[in-house]
């Protein structure tokens, strides 16, 4: 008796699950396919298809349909949602065997989101105990606009790149027309083989590949073969090209980079992403077939340029009607309107002819950057429309290094360094306004700790020479003595609060400048080198631009900016020096030009006041060598207008005057600038 008693409840326990599963209902049941479908379980959504759908949709075709669909447009994020149905609906489609329940889809796509609204029809299908509920599928679920067929599209509209354009809306890069270079392959005639390398030579690029395109499978002898595109402006080129009998252009649209050599640093230029890129870069904003920023500008504001591409799913049926299921529109790039003067760029460019060197140009009153030049350059056009190899060995092996920046790179400053040495003096009190220091002949020796060095200047003093007299003359020994006086500590603080050390608050990557390898000074020697821009120092041409910003400002530091729409005449430093104590290297730097003793006296030529301050910086391997190779050095400005700055560095001047060939470019170019 007590078996039977414990037997009942696990018998009614079985008879109410059995019960139970019989009478699942079709919310239970959509639930579930619901749930696969948020997964994107694509084969157990099928097994739970009618018998219906099933006959009429193969379960290879539905699964495959879906993960084709959903993979070419990118959907993600599915979520299906419904209303549950009351008890009413659910016990009268209990007693007819059929429901009805309708559904809404949002999903992501490579088009933007996608919703749509949709009905369900859930059937009883099976025998007995394997009846259950089962879904009519057909392609509605996938879109309603495929329910009785049609054809799925995606269109995609490449955006317009975003120009960069100087402070005058002058062009910098810029979409315009470009020759499309192509040849027909019938009208090379007899002397094919000669034709062909002409036209190689001409466009910089191998005979192999001319032969390549030429060789294609869709190739027929009246038809054009692109080999090439070339910028209008190279017309040299083209109109020798035009004289052959087989080569024929078209217009089409690409990049162009009006001043060529002259901004090619700066600006950089555009070329076909490489797989290494793709692998660094977002997939979600990057494809495999995108041309991106490949140096300078272009590359440092590429995503702000490049824009987003447009994208269309559609449906077409049989009789052409189209249907759009999601559309992204087109975004055009960005334009990158800048501070630089391409005029002025250009001018400076041209002026070294071709000698190494680099520049900067800034508004020391607002910051702005006026221009950033690298001497000698490449053409940007040859790398974006295919360089040689031959072309490229060429620049990589050429002993003047043209596809170095060396406007982004630091240098030995020589003694255009000590109105920055003179101003953290005066702030600190180990130079005072007037006072003399009576120094002896023309070299000067810190004590036996130093061995047999000496500090030389160019010339004797008969009078003790104050921190004017220092300026005019250059004299290294008198601010070898105050960075001595003043320690290492106190000097490399002061250094420091002229930014070296510290990143260049500026939208283009400058390397840092520093006031040795280490950061710090631990030598004497070192220390009195450092203080006349030898030494380990090392600054870049725009942060030496930067840093008499504040003697025009009355000891503000003025951050550069390169944007024209940026805030300028902001302050990157406060403090630096007084009032008084910038009016006294303004007038100091006056004198280095118009003083007969000054060292930049040859600026004072020009028909309006420059003021400014050489150096020459030697490349010696080792204080124990006599002499190296130099680099001469000027930064000058108008000095009543103080709107323009310059910073020049010309490489190797030692057999070319030194810094005084500085001092005639920089004077010509201020004379062009403000005629």
């Amino acid at each position: 008796m007590k078996k039977l008693i414990l037997l009942l409840p696990v018998l009614l326990l079985l008879l109410i699950s059995a019960c139970s599963e019989d009478e699942t209902t079709p919310q239970e049941r959509f639930d579930k396919y619901v749930s696969h479908w948020n997964q994107q379980e694509f084969s157990k959504m099928y097994e739970m298809s009618s018998e219906k759908s099933t006959k009429k949709y193969p379960t290879g075709d539905y699964v495959k349909r879906y993960k084709d669909i959903y993979k070419d447009l990118e959907i993600n994020n599915v979520k299906i949602s419904y209303k549950k149905p009351s008890e009413k609906q659910t016990e009268k489609a209990m007693e007819k065997g059929k429901a009805t329940i309708p559904f809404t889809v949002k999903m992501d796509s490579i088009a933007g989101p996608i919703k749509f609204d949709y009905k369900a029809t859930l059937v009883k299908e099976g025998e007995e105990d394997k009846e259950n509920w089962y879904v009519n599928w057909n392609p509605g679920f996938i879109f309603p606009a495929i329910k009785n067929g049609g054809k799925i599209g995606l269109e995609t509209e490449e955006p317009r790149r975003g120009e960069i354009l100087d402070r005058n809306r002058m062009p910098l890069a810029i979409n315009d027309v470009v020759y499309e270079i192509g040849i027909i392959p019938g009208k090379l005639g007899a002397n094919a083989k000669q034709q062909k390398q002409q036209i190689a030579d001409l466009l910089n690029i191998s005979v192999e590949s001319i032969n390549n395109s030429l060789n294609a499978d869709w190739v027929k002898s009246g038809m054009f073969v692109p080999v090439k595109k070339v910028p209008t402006s190279n017309e040299s080129v083209l109109n020798q090209l035009f004289e052959l009998s087989s080569v024929v252009k078209r217009d089409v649209t690409g990049r162009v980079y009006p001043y060529g050599k002259a901004t090619a640093h700066l600006i950089g230029y555009v070329g076909k992403i490489t797989a290494e890129e793709l692998e660094k870069l977002d997939s979600d904003v990057y494809s495999p077939n995108d041309m991106i920023g490949k140096r300078g500008l272009e590359q440092r504001f590429d995503k702000r340029l490049k824009g987003e591409e447009g994208v269309k799913i559609t449906v077409t049926k049989e009789s052409g009607e189209t249907t759009v299921i999601a559309e992204k529109p087109v975004q055009d790039g960005e334009n990158i309107v800048t501070t630089i003067d391409a005029e002025l760029q250009q001018r400076i460019f041209q002026s070294y002819e071709g000698k190494a060197g680099t520049a900067a140009a800034i508004d020391p009153k607002t910051g702005e950057t006026l221009a950033l030049v690298s001497s000698p350059a490449f053409n940007p056009n040859d790398f974006l429309y295919g360089i040689s190899q031959s072309k490229l060995d060429e620049l990589q092996n050429d002993p003047q290094k043209p596809l170095i920046n060396r406007f982004a790179a630091t240098f030995t400053p020589g003694s255009v360094i000590k109105p920055v040495t003179a101003a953290i003096g005066l702030n600190n009190g180990t130079i005072k306004p007037g006072e003399g220091v009576k120094i002896n002949g023309l070299t000067w020796s810190g004590g036996a700790g130093w061995g047999d060095y000496e500090v030389t200047r160019v010339s004797t003093s008969s009078q003790p020479v104050d921190v004017t007299n220092a300026l005019i003359r250059s004299d290294n020994i008198y601010f070898a003595m105050k960075a001595v006086e003043m320690g290492a500590e106190k000097y490399v603080n002061g250094m420091k609060q002229f930014g070296f050390g510290k990143k260049l608050p500026f939208k283009y990557p400058i390397q840092s400048s520093t006031v040795s390898s280490s950061g710090s000074i631990n030598d004497e020697v070192l220390l009195a080198n450092s203080s006349y821009g030898q030494g380990e120092l090392q600054v870049s041409a725009l942060h030496l631009a930067m840093t008499y910003t504040p003697i025009l400002n009355k000891g503000k530091m003025i951050k550069p900016t390169l944007l024209l729409d940026a805030k300028d005449g902001q302050a990157w430093k406060k403090n630096l020096i007084s009032k008084k104590q910038a009016n006294l290297l303004q007038d100091a730097l006056r004198k280095v030009v118009s003083s007969p003793k000054g060292t930049a006296n040859g600026a004072q030529r020009a028909d309006l006041p420059i003021a400014g301050k050489t150096g020459t910086a030697e490349l010696k391997k080792s204080l124990d060598v006599e002499s190296g190779p130099e680099n001469g050095w000027f930064v000058g400005y108008p000095s009543k207008s103080k709107d323009i700055l310059i910073s020049m560095m010309v490489e190797h001047t030692e057999d070319n005057g030194g810094s005084s060939y500085v001092v005639d470019k920089v004077t010509n170019i201020l004379m062009d600038v403000k005629q």
